[in-house]
């Protein structure tokens, strides 16, 4: 396995890591999910993600099972949990949701329970809080690093000007500013890492841990003729999911690209990855596999990254056709 810092602190995470969402409580079980933590940790991966919001708080649950039964080094491992959403639904009060000092902190204290872990290596604004000052968020996170609750903190699907605004705000204050953003980066999602984001790599150094490098399963070629029956796609309450990229268009550049695989003796999906890891700016592709094969064929993209020519990424290039256009100046 390779470990990447998480941009300028110290911290080394695997460059691929393991997630719940959609997959615990909704596609597996603790058996499951027990078999596929271990087969990931054992490859080397040491960074387990996951949210409040993800099935309601059940996935951090089944996670924390999961750690409990282990009985890893707890120095051995990071694990995360993001806030923004509040873990119950259509029920949830005014201030059990968002990036207010209040949400924050429970949430925090809420998700160590459901981990059952006694700190969160990382912890997330799962999104931005339009109706809360960015100043209380960055006073809210530096408070929870201060309790020894939270080791790093960062954003997900933050803007570039959101994420500088916190580190203005940090550094005015003399507070510890966001480590890490966690954006979505795939071969058709590309603008925030290859273009929005590329002064904040330069001036501050932000790590990255990517979600959906596989584009909810379509870039593994699997939805190339159909949705297969028990697939995300198909899953109910995931309509939305399916509506945004069962495209005819989109269909077609996965089955060229799985042809372009297959010359080249690989998967599609361990491709696809491999191709996130290429780009030195991401800390660690974050892998939701929901069998065992699937994980062990994901993992390869370590060894397939490494073939990756230039020649290759051309070719890769010239089927997505979806690289961001930056200005000239």
């Amino acid at each position: 396995m390779e470990y990447r810092r998480l941009g300028r602190s110290g911290l080394q995470v695997s460059v691929l890591s393991f997630g719940s969402w959609v997959s615990f409580s909704k596609q597996i079980n603790d058996k499951v999910a027990d078999e596929l933590m271990g087969i990931a940790y054992d490859h080397g991966v040491n960074f387990f993600d996951n949210a409040e919001i993800y099935a309601l708080g059940e996935s951090e649950k089944m996670m924390g099972r999961v750690i409990k039964k282990k009985k890893w080094d707890r120095t051995s491992f990071t694990v995360s949990s993001k806030a923004f959403w509040g873990w119950r639904g259509k029920d949830n009060k005014p201030n059990q949701t968002g990036c207010s000092r209040k949400h924050l902190i429970e949430a925090c204290n809420e998700a160590l329970q459901r981990l059952q872990v006694d700190y969160l290596d990382l912890y997330f604004c799962h999104r931005p809080d339009k109706n809360t000052p960015i100043e209380e968020t960055v006073w809210a996170m530096n408070h929870l690093i201060q309790q020894g609750k939270v080791l790093y903190w960062g954003t997900s699907e933050w803007s570039g000007v959101e994420i500088m605004e916190a580190h203005r705000v940090a550094q005015q204050y003399r507070l510890i500013g966001p480590t890490m953003e966690q954006p979505q980066y795939n071969l058709f999602e590309r603008d925030k890492m290859e273009n929005e984001y590329l002064q904040i790599f330069k001036n501050v150094g932000m790590g990255t841990t990517i979600w959906s490098p596989l584009a909810a399963g379509l870039l593994t070629g699997k939805y190339n003729e159909g949705i297969p029956k028990g697939s995300r796609f198909a899953l109910e309450g995931f309509d939305w999911l399916k509506e945004r990229w069962v495209m005819d268009d989109k269909i077609k550049k996965v089955k060229k690209l799985s042809d372009l695989a297959a010359k080249s003796g690989v998967s599609t999906a361990s491709l696809s990855i491999a191709w996130c890891i290429k780009n030195p700016n991401v800390s660690t592709a974050i892998l939701g596999a929901t069998k065992k094969a699937q994980l062990l064929d994901n993992l390869k993209a370590l060894e397939v990254s490494e073939k990756l020519t230039a020649d290759m990424m051309d070719k890769i290039e010239a089927i997505m056709k979806t690289k961001p256009t930056l200005p000239d100046f």
